[in-house]
């Protein structure tokens, strides 16, 4: 017996020329429906898709269901039935996510639009538009991406924002212009002819929906010339030409009538019927025959029949029942997939806005970076060269501006890089003692200022040395003692450090930063570590900051894996402490001090030869004064190719590059000069965000990187081991 059912499960398997055979079959159901769609006969094409379906399941062709859902939808959407059509259509994109079918994502995405926007749901019919048009342009189908671009200048102008809607269709008719896509020009013209009557255009209004007629009458384009005729009527109706206005409204009646009595002859009127009731009324006549049978019969034989028909009636009713839940339970799952499609373009949009905002940091920071370099290069020079007693307390006030300006952006950037998970740990082995003396002892300045004492306890069952990033603890410890030192006045600062417990070389490290300063309210406790956030508006006032300090704290503590906890009352002070685990090492590196150029006599620094490569005439002039400042010789150009050229035909030590110039960029010339010259120290003189282009320099072939405004003594440093050390070697 189990060998039979073996046998006939094996003989049911379709071989792989029957698999064929179905995928054919599917494919042509598919072409079948698609024309049918066209022709507007959605019956005919409904019960293609309906066949292809069976044998696409059969086949577990996931792209071909998708397919096949998603012009099911669409016939829906066509046929006014917008709720089944929705929870189709997120089938749909639900198999072809699986799928990785980007394309027909896209079109289901387009149809979804649609829908939404037929019935009024305007910001959900944008989403998808936005999703589909992002993905057409991915996949390079220019006309289904002009089509959406078409479609969201639509939904903008039914949402009343005419200027949007203006840009929209502008979009589209470049496309369409590009692309040579006669229909959707003609379209997008009259549109944005309809969008700048209602934002007060009129005259361009004329202009721009006459051309969309004109090349819909030139190309025969019914439908569109169609509409083409109520919108000239509307627009000439508004300049006051009522004559002209009503023989195109005529037009349009008459042409809109002919469309839709071939529309008319073309769909069939039948209705989809539901299977239960028929199926009930048929047990209904089964059992009034059955009981006409029982009149004739013995009482067993009624009995029995009795129990029948009532058995069948008590199975009729449990299929009903089944059939009621099964809906209940299919409506549930239909809202389920609904909203996790809606979370899925949430989420699309949420990248796509991250992706944005990190962009335009690093172009804003890069725009801001490079007046910086003038601010604070002409500022020290300015102080270097002997002021006036009664200019040095302004240059003072314009360094700590051009500072303050500075530390912001590198906190913006810093916060960025945070949330985009870009910061990495680097360990080193180091005194955490001598670390957080260092700190405290870099501060002391401030906290005297404030008339504040700083107050250092490290514990004696604390190892001094440990293998971990130093440079992101001193960061915590700086913008939290640094903190404290800004809300405290007349009072003191503890900095404390002890241990939790330790388990196979990991320690357990507590921090503390106690003050008896102003202290923070409960309310505002709970958004300390937000970005931007302060206790109050008059605390930003009175004491400035960008309120992005703990917010970075929190950030560097996740990445090291610690934990940070707050404990305040208002007016008596805040204690901030922060855990983490450290890795033990038996003894600190010590650095060897290196000095700088201030120090160097028996180097001849004449013979040096230094090429700067800059367009800006400000920035030319500081870095050329910051070296003859240091006893250097330079030459200046002020492009890639004058550099190219200069270091073909002469010898020089080092080039300071920078990246952004006109003609061929610094990233191009330096690779072209390595083609030629290996050995070369070339940096990269920058003002963009150098984490974002690290790679990128390293593949040019730069020596290294020097950040745009730069510390002196750091940029000095830079050139020290460029050139003494290389001379050294």
């Amino acid at each position: 017996m189990f060998l039979f059912l073996g046998a006939l499960a094996n003989a049911q398997e379709p071989t792989q020329e029957e698999l064929e055979t179905l995928q054919t079959q599917v494919n042509a159901a598919l072409s079948f429906a698609q024309k049918s769609i066209e022709d507007s006969h959605y019956p005919q094409a409904k019960a293609s898709l309906e066949n292809a379906l069976i044998n696409a399941e059969k086949l577990k062709n996931k792209k071909s269901l998708g397919i096949i859902y998603s012009k099911l939808g669409k016939i829906q959407h066509l046929q006014e039935n917008n709720d089944q059509a929705v929870t189709t259509l997120i089938k749909a994109v639900e198999v072809q996510r699986f799928a990785k079918d980007n394309f027909n994502i896209a079109e289901t995405y387009k149809t979804l639009g649609d829908v939404y926007f037929t019935t009024n749901k305007y910001d959900k019919a944008i989403d998808y538009y936005k999703s589909a048009e992002t993905l057409f342009k991915e996949e390079n189908l220019h006309k289904y991406q002009t089509e959406a671009v078409l479609k969201k200048g639509q939904t903008f102008l039914a949402l009343n924002e005419f200027k949007i809607a203006e840009n929209t269709f502008n979009d589209a008719i470049s496309l369409s212009r590009r692309f040579q896509f006669e229909k959707l020009l003609s379209r997008s013209l009259l549109q944005l002819g309809e969008a700048q009557a209602k934002n007060g255009s009129l005259g361009l209004a004329l202009k721009n929906a006459n051309e969309g007629f004109n090349i819909a009458k030139e190309n025969k384009i019914l439908d569109v010339l169609s509409s083409g005729y109520l919108t000239l009527s509307n627009l000439k109706e508004a300049d006051g030409n009522y004559r002209l206005a009503n023989e195109y409204l005529r037009a349009h009646l008459k042409l809109s009538d002919s469309l839709m009595t071939v529309k008319r002859a073309l769909i069939s009127s039948e209705e989809t019927s539901d299977l239960l009731v028929p199926s009930q009324i048929n047990y209904q006549k089964q059992a009034q025959a059955d009981l006409e049978e029982v009149a004739s019969s013995s009482t067993f034989t009624q009995l029995i029949t009795i129990l029948s028909i009532a058995l069948i009636t008590i199975l009729s009713l449990l299929t009903l029942s089944l059939y009621k839940n099964n809906n209940i339970r299919l409506k549930s799952n239909n809202v389920l997939h609904k909203k996790n499609s809606e979370l899925i373009v949430s989420k699309e949009k949420a990248e796509l806005a991250s992706k944005t905002k990190a962009n335009f940091l690093s172009t804003v920071t890069h725009e801001l970076r490079t007046p910086l370099y003038a601010v604070t290069g002409l500022t020290n020079m300015l102080l270097d060269e002997n002021p006036k007693p009664e200019q040095i307390p302004h240059l003072k006030s314009l360094k700590f501006s051009g500072d303050y300006l500075l530390t912001f952006i590198n906190d913006i950037l810093q916060i960025n890089k945070i949330e985009a998970n870009k910061v990495e740990v680097e360990s080193e082995v180091f005194n955490l003692k001598k670390k957080i003396a260092n700190v405290i002892s870099a501060l002391n300045n401030s906290a005297v200022g404030n008339n504040v004492k700083l107050h250092f306890e490290y514990d004696d069952n604390l190892p001094h040395n440990y293998n971990a990033d130093q440079l992101k603890i001193s960061q915590i410890l700086i913008n939290l003692i640094g903190n404290s030192i800004k809300f405290t006045k007349n009072g003191d600062i503890w900095v404390r450090a002890s241990k939790i417990n330790e388990e196979n070389g990991i320690y357990n490290v507590r921090f503390e930063v106690q003050d008896n300063g102003i202290g923070i309210s409960t309310e505002k406790q709970e958004h300390m570590f937000e970005s931007f956030s302060q206790g109050s508006i008059q605390i930003n006032r009175k004491y400035g900051g960008t309120g992005l300090g703990l917010s970075i704290v929190k950030g560097l503590i996740d990445i090291l894996k610690g934990k940070i906890y707050l404990k305040s009352m208002l007016g008596q002070g805040s204690t901030f402490f922060f855990e983490l685990p450290l890795q033990f090492a038996e003894e600190a590196i010590e650095k060897e001090q290196i000095s700088y150029f201030k120090d160097i006599s028996e180097v001849e620094l004449s013979d040096i030869k230094i090429l700067i490569v800059e367009d800006n005439k400000i920035n030319q002039m500081i870095t050329k004064k910051i070296l003859n400042k240091m006893k250097l010789k330079c030459e200046v150009v002020e492009n890639g190719e004058d550099a190219i050229e200069k270091i073909k035909t002469n010898t020089y030590d080092v080039v300071l590059m920078d990246i952004h110039m006109p003609g061929i960029s610094g990233i191009e010339a330096t690779k072209i000069i390595r083609t030629f010259n290996k050995k070369l120290t070339i940096f990269a003189l920058t003002a963009v965000t150098i984490e974002d282009k690290m790679v990128e320099f390293d593949e040019a072939g730069f020596t290294d990187i020097i950040s745009k405004p730069f510390k002196q003594e750091d940029f000095e440093k830079k050139l020290f081991e460029a050139l003494i050390l290389k001379e050294n070697a």
